[in-house]
């Protein structure tokens, strides 16, 4: 990323990423992006805590809380998590599979800018007239009713960034089937890749739900549809299961590919083989399988029935057992290891204690009777978080210090990435940990004040404590990220000298065709297995060298993209409000979008041929 700055001006710079469709340059534009709306998102959990920090707090209004733990969640779900992971799979996963690019550059890019556009889309709320309010899934009963045009953002901005998330879920999906290089079978795919493939699986049957969800919403809201009015023949449950068949399932698309990172430390950093690859990818499968029958565990206390809370209680606790494996794996893994205590390890043997953690009270939530008495209080709230931040977070932070030299050609400080792990990781566990007791002290989520005869101000304050100490290890990051992009050291070829899948085997930086010529996979491990029999390239070649053909760049994915954030605007407003001239928004933004799309259609877009003369291993013509 800096190199390309320092070769060329800002502004030819920035067109390079603005018209890119190279997967390691939207690599990039999805870190800075979901990095972003992870700051943001904290800024927002940090307003949370010290609102929190004291009883008969008066810091924001009701109001405005409720606005702040809607866009909270909403954002670190949709618009930061998601898109971190998706950053890594741009940067890792066609190198783990020999490929040369993503199978569907052009759609890449527009998926990315779908994101984009759909998460700035949802963030101009706080300026236009309020967030939305009704918490990040939006309950029909709340979000129906809800004043404003907080919710319509809602609606809107996640039905675009969705379908920027649908459309990258699809192209990993072809990708890592079409593109293996030749010997790499399915069982002979890095965990990373696995975990990929298995996580876009779940995004192409769990977005649908949510896009048909969002639609009934905003026909509901804008044309009076009633879709989930009881009061006129609707029914509110309905939104709830729409919302739930793909909420729970996003959970294990945000979790199954940190598991896969943390896949990939565990071997490096121990010098063994992953221990049990094949049951690693069976409960992988499983998990993803078993992801789409615990939906209603949400709902236990909407009065499905004793049937209906039996049958998900049981699914429930069976898709613990996947996880113990993983768990297992990974701890055997360790056993006997020749063990460098590097920064990503450090992540990684952190993550097992505190996802065990997070998974035990999930365990506990699926005995219906209990869940009854922990169900919207504070336990939930911790529940979710040792989860997601023990989990997902972890992961990527895990994951930035492990892939970072891949991306950038250069290690982050391992002193700073230390301070950070360990403010983070206490802060982590202060923070949420003691809202365990508060949830069975009785305090309910998404209260605004509390009162300080309760009994909860002094593990709100620990909590509040807690979350100054995570956003201190997030802002040693950020000096540690600018420090890192500024040095002159650059690392060259598998940094960590552990280095056992493809991607460690590229020369650095990594040119912008990957490969010059097909490798050939010869085993799991594929590059431990060359250095090991004395290959010094660390790969074999299932082609001679030749030209290479790749696509151009287009800047008709941004204009796509945008077209439907300006149409969005159009479709929100209504002509009572005196806002006709929003209709021209719509149309406009209908013409820029389907216009762009028409010149993507005619446009002879063929690419063009890296010669093999021009390639670094051209020896005279004679390969």
């Amino acid at each position: 990323m800096s190199s390309i700055a320092q070769k060329r001006g800002f502004g030819a710079t920035l067109w390079e990423y603005l018209t890119t469709i190279d997967h390691k340059k939207i690599a990039i534009l999805y870190l800075l992006s979901g990095g972003l709306f992870f700051v943001v998102g904290g800024i927002e959990a940090m307003l949370i805590r010290i609102q929190l920090a004291q009883p008969d707090n008066d810091f924001v209004s009701a109001g405005l809380f409720n606005q702040i733990i809607t866009m909270h969640g909403t954002t670190m779900i949709f618009l930061a998590a998601m898109p971190l992971l998706f950053g890594f799979m741009n940067a890792v996963v066609p190198l783990q599979i020999g490929a040369r690019d993503v199978a569907f550059p052009f759609l890449n890019s527009l998926g990315f800018w779908l994101f984009f556009f759909g998460g700035v889309f949802l963030n101009l709320s706080w300026f236009l007239g309020g967030a939305p309010d009704a918490g990040w899934t939006s309950y029909a009963s709340l979000s129906i009713y809800s004043p404003g045009h907080g919710i319509d953002f809602y609606a809107l901005g996640l039905q675009i960034s969705g379908a920027g998330t649908l459309i990258a879920g699809i192209n990993f999906l072809v990708t890592i089937i079409n593109m293996r290089a030749p010997g790499m079978t399915y069982m002979r795919m890095p965990l990373f890749t696995w975990t990929t493939f298995v996580a876009s699986a779940l995004i192409l049957f769990a977005f649908p739900p949510l896009t048909i969800g969002l639609f009934l919403m905003i026909f509901d809201r804008m044309f009076g549809a009633n879709f989930f009015d009881h009061t006129m023949g609707g029914n509110t449950i309905i939104w709830e299961h729409l919302f739930w068949i793909f909420g729970h399932p996003e959970v294990y698309i945000l979790v199954l590919p940190a598991f896969g990172i943390f896949s990939e430390i565990f071997p490096i950093f121990s010098r063994k083989r992953l221990f049990g690859y094949s049951s690693m990818v069976f409960a992988t499968v499983l998990i993803g399988f078993l992801g789409f029958m615990v939906w209603a565990h949400h709902m236990f206390t909407t009065g499905l029935g004793a049937t209906a809370n039996a049958i998900f209680a049981v699914a429930t606790m069976a898709i613990a057992v996947p996880t113990g494996v993983k768990i297992f794996n990974w701890l055997l893994t360790m056993w006997g290891g020749n063990i460098r205590f590097a920064t990503p390890m450090i992540y990684a043997v952190a993550f097992i204690p505190t996802f065990v953690a997070g998974g035990v009270t999930g365990v506990m939530q699926a005995a219906a009777p209990l869940d009854y008495q922990l169900h919207d209080s504070y336990f939930i709230v911790a529940h979710f978080h040792y989860v997601i931040v023990g989990g997902v977070v972890l992961a990527l932070l895990a994951g930035l210090h492990l892939y970072w030299p891949i991306m950038t050609n250069k290690l982050l400080s391992e002193t700073m990435g230390k301070w950070t792990f360990w403010l983070f990781f206490i802060g982590f566990h202060l923070t949420f940990f003691i809202q365990h007791f508060l949830g069975l002290l009785g305090m309910p989520r998404r209260v605004f004040t509390y009162g300080a005869d309760q009994g909860w101000d002094t593990f709100n304050l620990i909590s509040s404590s807690g979350a100054v100490l995570m956003a201190a290890g997030v802002i040693i990051l950020l000096v540690n990220i600018v420090m890192s992009l500024m040095s002159k050291d650059y690392v060259g070829r598998d940094p960590w000298g552990d280095g056992r899948t493809l991607e460690w085997a590229i020369p650095q930086p990594v040119p912008f065709y990957n490969f010059e010529k097909t490798p050939l996979v010869r085993g799991l491990d594929t590059f431990w297995i060359e250095k090991q029999e004395g290959n010094e390239e660390g790969m074999v070649y299932a082609e001679p060298l030749g030209d290479i053909h790749m696509p151009n760049n287009s800047i008709i994915p941004l204009i796509m993209a945008f077209g439907l954030f300006v149409a969005a605007f159009g479709a929100m407003y209504h002509q009572d409000e005196g806002k006709g001239w929003t209709l021209i928004f719509l149309i406009i933004g209908l013409l820029i979008t389907l216009g762009s799309m028409a010149v993507r259609s005619l446009k002879d877009d063929l690419g063009y041929h890296v010669h093999k003369e021009d390639l670094p291993s051209y020896k005279g013509g004679n390969e």
